[in-house]
């Protein structure tokens, strides 16, 4: 029987892109920054997926952890010192974001590890959304795994989608990838 009904993503949109000149990545022991002296960096907000090009060490993706100021904003994966030459254009693509842990079956305990999604979207809504969850207690990033069969890729013209997935997983949350227009109006989700 389900234990609780949960919203695990209220309305969450597409933010532009960011790009400049000046833009740095600083590894201070088990703290990683991005950092800029004037692009401002004030649009990305925590949790937001944001995929960096044009760096010789850094083209990858990362989750906000803290957005510390306008100029800078600390994140989830490692990043590799890279300062800004003044010259190289770097790009920051808003890709997605990632929504707050939900408790999952394994949380309480429950034998049938049962839980039901529902993802409602705009329709200007472009990209996927999926489930994701973890057997660790205190998750970290890497601790995150993909669920079978709980994408939904939005076509334009399906609003609502729904699925069900089983295990035993302590924590869930909703993964946004791909994303490049549009709003996800919510996710919930019933373990």
């Amino acid at each position: 029987m389900a234990q609780t009904s949960t919203t695990l993503l209220a309305s969450k949109s597409h933010i532009s892109d960011v790009s400049g000149t000046d833009i740095s990545f600083t590894a201070t022991g088990s703290e990683y920054k991005i950092t800029s002296t004037t692009t401002s960096l004030a649009s990305f907000a925590v949790k937001d997926l944001i995929t960096v090009t044009g760096t010789t060490n850094n083209n990858k993706t990362f989750t906000v952890k803290t957005e510390t100021s306008a100029n800078e904003l600390i994140v989830e994966e490692i990043v590799t010192t890279e300062t800004s030459d003044g010259s190289t254009t770097v790009t920051l693509d808003h890709t997605g974001f990632v929504s707050d842990k939900a408790k999952g079956d394994g949380y309480y305990s429950q034998p049938d590890g049962v839980h039901t999604v529902a993802y409602q979207v705009n329709s200007t809504m472009a990209g996927s959304i999926k489930m994701q969850g973890t057997l660790a207690t205190t998750p970290t990033e890497d601790d995150w795994f993909d669920v079978a069969e709980s994408t939904f890729t939005a076509d334009q013209s399906t609003l609502i989608s729904t699925a069900n997935f089983t295990g035993n997983f302590v924590w869930i949350r909703a993964k946004a990838t791909s994303v490049t227009a549009g709003t996800i109006s919510s996710v919930l989700s019933n373990s």
